[in-house]
């Protein structure tokens, strides 16, 4: 055993170093990159590679997939499942109050009937999807998937299924920009429905609402709900629009600090509706409308100046002095 030669045979020491075929292919893979990055050269052989092992990879992700679409098929079916029981809970739930609505709803058109008043128009619009947020981080604005294909003008309000969130500010053709009530610079005059005070709230553009114009005793109370007036002609009466949260009276100033929550889901994404335009208003009567055919009435200075001019001037003689009549 002593005699054998452990040196391997010749066959196996031809060839260059193991250091030089690493320094090869080391930089045959550089040069390769740099290509591939600057030129492009093996797009096309990568789009090769990936066609011919696309039936791969979905062989190989076949079994993952279909035990993954069971186990969602089944969580959906039980997902469903509760939310179709929930639901029946709910519609007994609301049904009486359903009844009620529905009688004062009637019974409010036959008195507006009988009184003459003009019945409210139904607020009628098309669904939108929100496709994202607007790129700048210091407002709070939408992208819908509506446009001016659809009909779709500057100012219409959008609301969604728990109240009024924005309006539509600027139309593109294929999408519109809606502005969140959230907003800096959005206002919205609304009314709160307990106490009937009407104001403005204004967005803080942090996701809350400021109430604001009413002194610091006016009846609100946290939890009060606050709806659109429908003063301005844009915003259809009656849509919630906040909820009041933080209440803040100061005798020293004027007005009350009421901070409000939005009632509407503002700041998620999901379908949303927007509203067809209002009727135009008819227009505001001038102030003084008659004004111009009468004369306004005398006061008495005026009636003591016309005096004074209608007055002859009076008539000023020279009067000489003393010592000059004298020495004449």
């Amino acid at each position: 055993m002593a005699g054998i030669d452990h040196i391997p045979p010749p066959f196996f020491k031809r060839g260059p170093a193991p250091v030089a075929m690493l320094s090869l292919y080391l930089g045959l893979s550089l040069s390769l990159l740099v290509l591939d990055h600057r030129f492009h050269y093996l797009e096309w052989v990568r789009q090769g590679v990936s066609m011919v092992t696309a039936p791969l990879h979905m062989v190989a992700h076949a079994p993952g997939e279909a035990a993954y679409q069971l186990g969602d098929y089944f969580t959906t079916l039980t997902e469903l499942q509760k939310e179709n029981g929930q639901l029946k809970h709910s519609q007994l739930a609301v049904a009486t109050t359903l009844q009620r609505v529905q009688h004062l709803e009637a019974e409010n058109a036959h008195l507006r009937a009988l009184l003459g008043a003009k019945e409210h128009l139904p607020a009628g619009g098309q669904m939108a999807q929100i496709l994202y947020a607007a790129r700048d981080p210091f407002s709070r604005r939408v992208i819908v998937d509506k446009g001016l294909q659809d009909k779709v003008a500057a100012g219409q309000p959008v609301v969604d299924h728990r109240g009024l969130i924005g309006q539509v500010t600027r139309v593109y053709p294929m999408v519109s920009e809606v502005t969140l009530i959230t907003d800096k610079d959005q206002a919205v005059p609304v009314q709160v429905v307990r106490s009937g005070l009407r104001s403005v709230v204004f967005g803080l553009g942090n996701g809350q609402l400021e109430l604001r114009f009413l002194p610091a005793n006016a009846d609100v109370q946290n939890g009060d709900l606050i709806v659109t007036s429908g003063l301005d002609g844009v915003f259809p009466a009656g849509f919630p629009v906040a909820k009041v949260i933080y209440i803040e009276r100061d005798t020293t100033y004027t007005f009350a600090r009421i901070i409000c929550a939005p009632v509407g889901s503002v700041e998620s994404f999901g379908e949303v509706l927007i509203l067809n335009p209002r009727e135009a208003l008819p227009p505001r009567p001038p102030e003084n409308p008659r004004n111009n055919d009468i004369a306004p009435a005398p006061t008495p200075d005026t009636v003591a100046g016309n005096r004074r001019a209608n007055q002859p001037a009076p008539v000023r003689t020279k009067v000489q002095p003393a010592a000059k009549a004298a020495g004449k």
